[in-house]
């Protein structure tokens, strides 16, 4: 199986700017990278009351500035035709279902059918007070929050009624273009988060983490979908890193390359590479992109 290749798009920090998207999503359609992937950063509090999930707990100062994911894929959209977009992740509940699967639609027919729909639950409880959603009850709203993303996808006439929101009987289109609806990809790393990827997702939004944690993770989301009635090989697995290149905190392209081929070598479907922490500007980011890539599918 071909491994997937590909890189968060320009989104935070010193690449929070038109030009960086414009540039990299045109460039990395011209090398062949597989995919373009979105983020979903709200705020950084002063004393946050969760710790971030990765590096030493630390939020990075670049995610200070950060755009809006969904304004970045569709800038992206225009000025690529083929590469997929991706949101890794979408913080599913802090949006209402509705008006999300409107967003999500909107991007799928202007890019021609090229979306991916990652979501998750987030970790911050500070980002959910801010959007004014409850912390309480979240895993139970995401799952209710899909089965309306599906039902506006998929029927006409929609209908929905969930704790929190109803449809009544309506006309709600377009449709997405791709059919019955973009592929829609869970990320978690739970044992009910991986229960529901298996029960119901298209793919898995994974990290990099070792591989026989990431073959655990894996075997969890199988066994789901085989008692789900599903198939376990129809379950996609992307991998996300956001590796630093070289310096004290960080590693070597060498490095980083053998570690990400390793993750590869398990038969995952795409890797992406966020280098927002560590490229310089666009054209570093993407040669940096090159670079691993060829250390990843040599």
């Amino acid at each position: 199986m071909t491994v997937g290749f590909g890189l968060a798009v320009p989104q935070y920090g010193r690449f929070a700017c038109p030009g960086a998207v414009v540039a990299v999503a045109r460039e990395a359609e011209a090398r062949g990278f597989s995919g373009l992937w979105a983020g979903d950063r709200l705020l950084t509090p002063l004393s946050p009351r969760d710790r971030y999930p990765g590096g030493d707990g630390t939020i990075p100062p670049e995610h200070r500035t950060f755009l809006d994911p969904l304004a970045v894929l569709t800038t992206a959209a225009a000025v690529t035709s083929r590469i997929r977009l991706g949101t890794s992740t979408l913080n599913a509940n802090w949006y209402p279902p509705v008006l999300l699967a409107r967003s999500l639609t909107t991007l799928d027919v202007l890019s021609g059918g090229r979306l991916d729909a990652g979501l998750g639950l987030g970790w911050s409880r500070d980002e959910y007070a801010a959007t004014g959603v409850p912390w309480k009850g979240r895993a139970a709203r995401l799952d209710a929050a899909i089965d309306t993303l599906e039902a506006v996808w998929r029927d006409d006439p929609v209908a929905v009624t969930a704790p929190g929101w109803s449809v009544p009987p309506s006309h709600i289109g377009p449709k997405p273009v791709q059919r019955p609806h973009p592929p829609i990809l869970l990320a978690g790393f739970s044992p009910a988060a991986l229960e529901r990827v298996g029960r119901r997702a298209d793919g898995w939004l994974a990290a990099a983490m070792p591989v026989p944690l990431l073959a655990d993770m894996r075997d969890t989301i199988r066994r789901a979908a085989e008692r789900a009635g599903r198939d376990p090989d129809g379950v996609r697995v992307i991998v996300r890193a956001n590796p630093v290149v070289s310096g004290t905190a960080g590693a070597t392209v060498e490095e980083i390359g053998g570690r990400l081929r390793a993750i590869a070598e398990t038969g995952v479907h795409e890797i992406f590479v966020d280098l927002q922490l560590t490229a310089r500007d666009p054209a570093h980011l993407l040669d940096l992109a090159e670079t691993l890539r060829e250390a990843v599918l040599r």
